[in-house]
């Protein structure tokens, strides 16, 4: 059994599957549970119970991820299904995302914040259009590392020429894209080959397993060289006996590292000023750095609140109002030009206008589709965008956390669009001439 100790030595992976319909990414998901012995007593026998229900001699694996009434009913995943487990040599959070193209979006949601995709293709059809999805989506979402598990090998009899066959189709699809990592896994979920143990049936492969990749592909936390961006999310104001004149700047710090005596700079307003203190957890620090919540405390007092962005002042990004960006709609009602939305970057939210669609991305052969005036539920597209103020953003290349965005409708704060600025792809979009800026009447013209 792994202990704390051992545990607070390891690293930490997130990571996420995707792939078309039927693929076997739930009986991946459960394949690893259960054989890496992360799966509880009482949960396998609720397991083994709900499949003897269904007819079936064994334990459907995929049950231990597909919770929802409906997912066990049709046999598929709807929503993304997170789950936590641990190896002695790492610790996972996996997100288990939906097949069916029009939950593309949870695909999104999943891989957004993952370090590694595993992209599942059922060896008997090959890649197919939702493989390419998912791959464009891996790629516009900057997954540094992606692993293409090629399952139900032994549905194919274990035959090498078809894992070569589609490992290579896949793999000159993921360089067009820009994925700088493939790492191709023959694999059947159903019986555990290549999964945890290495299959006794495909000794002409010998890579390492699903779960030896896991435990050992590189993934680095230090986002130290990164721009230090810390959005502001609240501040702390106790004006008590003990704390008359404390004013301090809570939040996430999304890139980077912050240390006291540091000039920064607070945008948009573009006052500088130096940090005093920082408060980790109740207790003065020096220095705090990404992904840790902090309190900053600055030696003036100038006006700061939620939705500001502190960043160092020698390295602080230019504020625009004009964003163009790659993007992956996600609603079911389309993304138009001259679309009223909300646009939320960190902790600010300000109102903006879709001015352009310049392109539609075509998955099949990669083309882009000119001026399609919209886009629906799970096109990806490039979009340029006017806000009322102007916002600090980064390039998504230099930074997924303050490079990206989401679009919201407001009249009902539905979330339209996830965002990416600047170029994703290694085939980047031309940059389209700018329209004329159209007027309009209601407030919205910036």
């Amino acid at each position: 059994m792994t202990t704390t100790t051992e545990l607070s030595e390891t690293t930490l992976l997130r990571f996420a599957t995707a792939g078309s319909v039927d693929d076997g990414k739930s009986t991946l998901v459960g394949r690893l549970l259960h054989d890496s012995k992360s799966v509880l007593a009482d949960q396998l026998e609720a397991v083994e119970r709900a499949s003897a229900n269904r007819g079936q001699e064994g334990p459907d694996l995929a049950l231990l991820t597909d919770g929802l009434r409906a997912e066990r009913e049709q046999g598929i995943t709807i929503d993304v299904a997170y789950r936590y487990f641990a190896t002695p040599r790492r610790r996972f959070i996996l997100a288990d995302t939906p097949g069916h193209v029009q939950y593309t979006r949870n695909m999104v949601t999943g891989a957004s914040t993952a370090e590694l995709t595993v992209i599942l293709v059922d060896a008997r059809n090959g890649v197919v259009e939702q493989t390419r999805r998912h791959a464009a989506i891996a790629a516009l979402l900057r997954v540094p590392h992606v692993v293409l598990a090629v399952n139900k090998m032994d549905l194919v009899g274990y035959r090498e020429p078809v894992f070569a066959t589609i490992a290579e189709e896949f793999t000159a699809y993921a360089i067009e894209l820009g994925i700088p990592e493939v790492t191709a896994i023959p694999i059947s979920a159903l019986a555990g080959d290549n999964v945890v143990e290495p299959s006794a049936t495909m000794d002409w492969y010998g890579g390492p397993t699903v779960l030896e990749h896991l435990e050992t592909v590189p993934v680095s936390h230090d986002l130290a060289h990164c721009h230090a961006r810390l959005p502001v999310q609240y501040v702390i104001r106790p004006q008590t006996a003990e704390h008359p004149d404390y004013r301090g700047y809570a939040g996430q710090i999304a890139a980077g590292s912050f240390r006291v005596g540091e000039r920064v700079t607070v945008l948009p307003s573009g006052r500088t000023t130096t940090i005093s203190g920082i408060d980790l957890l109740g207790k003065p620090v020096d220095v705090a750095w990404t992904t840790q919540s902090v309190t900053v405390l600055l030696e003036d007092d100038i006006d700061v609140s939620r939705g500001d962005l502190l960043v160092p002042s020698k390295d602080a990004p230019p504020a625009t109002q004009d964003i163009e960006a790659t993007v992956c709609h996600v609603a079911d009602q389309p993304l138009t030009v001259g679309h009223r939305v909300l646009l939320k970057h960190g902790t600010r939210t300000v109102k903006a206008i879709v001015k352009d669609i310049p392109s539609r991305l075509t998955l099949d052969d990669l083309s882009l589709h000119p001026h399609p005036e919209q886009l629906v539920a799970n096109d990806i597209g490039r979009v340029k965008i006017r806000t009322a103020e102007p916002l600090p953003v980064d390039s998504y290349a230099d930074s997924r956390r303050t490079g990206s965005f989401i679009l919201i409708d407001p009249a009902d704060g539905t979330t339209l669009t996830a965002g990416m600025v600047g170029d994703s792809f290694a085939t980047a979009t031309p940059a389209a001439a700018d329209d004329d800026d159209t007027s309009d009447d209601d407030g919205w013209d910036f």
